[in-house]
């Protein structure tokens, strides 16, 4: 009797993997053999949690504060968020309306699950994070990627959104800064984004996880700051350097909130209850000075690379603003940007995202370098690049 296929639904079967993540794979395998490799390609920020943190984390383990936490988040939590809005952006947005979840991850599945029903659309840019269409797809709504490119800096714009705009439509998600642009929405045009959309019934969701790596002439306001109706989604992850701890939070509307608890119960219960009470440490004066030293190191780390790589021959049409990531244009070297960063990996010993992972619009053109290890690999990974370009056909 022949074996009965194991049942797979179609959401898991059409979810694409992170092309990146062949590259990673290869880049370990490389080290297993002994070889050196510059990675450029991670979107973690090399530094460890900050001391502060970590030491709160501890107690809290030490105090045995272990067991669950009420759905929407430790309530001292849920009141440093709302008092680091106060005070960073001098917007007032109630303990209430802020829900901590497991990582940026679980806002936005909580977002999408209360906005989302089956067929809905969500306006996204393309290229973009890929779990950002994913998700949507996991609530069986339907993402659909409007090209953006450097003459907008990557990002959408309301004419854009508004010429996009069907019945099926109901929201519309941004990212800003932008992974894997770098690139920020412009504070008029996210004004004009948010009355467009709103005007039509639906929703606009943020994700600002990238927000408090912000460098040089670039500007960078919560949305918040702006409308009430939108969905802001954090993260204790990038700026605050808490990847692994898994925390985040979601803002939202007021009127949403009951339906989001009762998500949550049933999504997760709770973020990590350590990691909430080691997240009220972030929020320290001599944390807060840690991490401004680490974002002005970043800023040191993307002046250092942007020339050099238009020095090697990179077109960079869009200086980023924030975030930790460079989206080079490396047409003058190849159109397919995966087989390129594959090679690059291979007889260059540096590893680089190809722009497939970020959605349809010209993948083969870019790739993404991120200036998440220390300066002195930065200078060796450009080494190793001119060397390799040098000696190329």
């Amino acid at each position: 009797m022949a074996e009965r296929p194991s049942p797979l639904s179609a959401r898991a079967a059409e979810i694409a993997p992170f092309y990146v993540m062949e590259l990673l794979a290869r880049a370990r395998a490389l080290e297993t053999a002994g070889r050196s490799i510059v990675h450029m390609e991670i979107g973690e920020p090399d530094f460890a949690t900050p001391a502060p943190i970590v030491e709160a984390g501890l107690h809290a383990l030490r105090e045995g504060r272990t067991h669950y936490t009420p759905t929407l988040g430790l309530p001292a939590l849920r009141e440093a968020i709302s008092g680091f809005y106060r005070r960073r952006y001098g917007v007032a947005v109630a303990a209430e309306r802020i829900i901590v979840t497991p990582g940026a991850s679980g806002a936005l599945q909580l977002a999408l699950a209360v906005l989302v029903d089956p067929g809905r659309e969500v306006l996204i840019a393309d290229p973009g994070y890929p779990s950002n269409r994913h998700l949507v797809r996991l609530f069986d709504g339907k993402a659909v990627g409007l090209p953006v490119g450097a003459g907008q800096h990557f990002q959408l714009t309301a004419a854009q959104i508004a010429a996009a705009w069907t019945p099926d439509s109901v929201a519309v998600l941004l990212a800003s800064p932008s992974n894997p642009t770098g690139t920020l929405v412009a504070d008029e045009q996210l004004a004009r984004i948010i009355s467009e959309v709103e005007t039509r019934g639906g929703r606009v969701i943020v994700d600002e996880i990238y927000q408090g790596l912000v460098y040089g002439d670039a500007a960078s306001i919560t949305a918040l700051a702006l409308s009430s109706e939108v969905f802001v989604v954090n993260s204790f992850s990038k700026y605050f350097g808490m990847t692994g701890w898994r925390v985040g939070w979601l803002v939202a509307p007021e009127e949403y909130v009951p339906a989001l608890d009762r998500l949550a119960q049933n999504m997760f219960l709770a973020a990590s209850t350590p990691a909430q009470y080691a997240a009220l440490a972030a929020f320290r004066p001599e944390t807060l000075a840690i991490l401004e030293t680490r974002r002005r190191e970043f800023a040191r780390r993307r002046d250092y690379l942007i020339p050099a790589l238009r020095e090697l021959g990179f077109d960079i049409p869009v200086v980023p603003g924030g975030a930790f990531y460079v989206y080079a244009d490396c047409r003058k070297f190849t159109d397919d940007s995966f087989a390129f960063a594959m090679a690059l990996l291979e007889k260059a010993g540096v590893c680089i995202t190809p722009g497939l992972d970020f959605g349809t619009h010209q993948p083969a053109r870019y790739l993404r370098f991120a200036y998440t290890t220390s300066f002195e690999q930065l200078q060796e990974g450009v080494r190793r690049l001119r060397r390799y370009l040098a000696a190329s056909p």
